[in-house]
């Protein structure tokens, strides 16, 4: 169970390298990240991520307006040697700040293959959670970001069980097609 973000990981990049024509058009970005459990001890060690933006949707909006109306599904994995593995889908809305500067939050859903009730790591209830994400950007170049990132999983105690949740905070990089 531990390799199924890996797997998902290369068929991902497997998949963009054989369109690569697609990727303007379908990918808007794709991002790669490290973190850290920032909540509680249970789960340990750095926690690698990627994920696959797709391109927003589109309105005939301006400024604020735009940015709330545009969201871009976001597609990703991650997971580490002494972490609980995620697989993700959720919306992200980017709010440009400065021509540099942006931020982004986003929400979703995530599967797991922690522990539910009993064992090491964090004890997280049931299967599906919640997933909520934010970051602060930086545009390096046109078609690369840095960003300062934070998520946060559990189900907000609709299922039955422990909802001990899992955190990350980290730093990825990201380019746009």
């Amino acid at each position: 169970m531990k390799n199924v973000p890996a797997i998902a990981l290369v068929l991902t990049f497997a998949g963009l390298g054989i369109q690569p024509t697609m990727a303007g058009d379908l990918v808007d970005e794709v991002r790669l990240g490290v973190s850290g459990v920032v909540k509680g001890d249970h789960d340990k060690g750095a926690v690698g991520s990627a994920e696959i933006y797709f391109a927003p949707f589109h309105s005939s909006e301006t400024g604020l307006a735009k940015a709330l109306l545009e969201p871009r599904v976001q597609v990703g994995v991650s997971g580490g040697a002494d972490a609980t593995d995620q697989a993700y889908l959720g919306l992200n809305w980017h709010v440009p700040i400065t021509e540099t500067f942006f931020a982004e939050v986003g929400a979703g859903g995530t599967v797991h293959n922690g522990n539910l009730d009993s064992g090491t790591g964090p004890l997280l209830g049931c299967r599906l959670l919640f997933r909520e994400h934010a970051a602060l950007g930086m545009r390096v170049t046109d078609n690369v970001n840095l960003m300062a990132t934070v998520d946060h999983s559990s189900h907000a105690n609709l299922c039955d069980g422990p909802n001990d949740g899992i955190t990350h905070a980290g730093v990825s990089i990201g380019v746009k097609f």
